[in-house]
């Protein structure tokens, strides 16, 4: 989850995105985009500015894109699967546009993995199996001279 930014925080944040997402973020549309997925998905008024609010923190880089729908259940208190539909529609109408922009500062400001690295083993070649003999004399082979 997201930690709660201040204000200069967010200007922070907002002052070093590339313009498209500035664009995007300012944009008359994208609130129109979030408001008509919220009303398809029955998505109560009230909530409606708090989905803008975490779709906006994506957009900003403060929240990664696939922990909108978990936040959309435990913070703005989404049923499962309308908080499901809510983020792949704001996937694919806000996201999908400058996914290139997001993937681009979402990897540079994440920390490197701390998983340890697992090696994987060669595959394994099947040995060599015999040709499976018939346990008795076939009677329906002929004679080659």
């Amino acid at each position: 989850m997201s930690k709660e930014l201040t204000k200069d925080q967010y200007w922070e944040l907002f002052e070093k995105l590339p313009q498209e997402i500035k664009t995007l973020i300012l944009s008359e549309q994208t609130a129109k985009d979030i408001f008509n997925i919220c009303d398809r998905n029955n998505v109560d008024m009230e909530n409606v500015s708090q989905v803008a609010d975490y779709t906006g923190r994506v957009l900003l880089g403060a929240l990664k894109p696939e922990e909108l729908q978990g936040v959309l259940e435990k913070v703005v208190f989404l049923q499962k699967d309308q908080a499901k539909k809510v983020a792949e529609e704001i996937h694919r109408f806000i996201f999908f546009p400058v996914k290139r922009q997001l993937e681009g500062f979402h990897k540079t400001e994440t920390a490197p993995s701390t998983k340890p690295s697992v090696k994987t083993a060669p595959p394994k070649i099947p040995a060599k199996r015999k040709p499976r003999t018939p346990p008795r004399k076939d009677d329906y082979r002929e004679q080659v001279n």
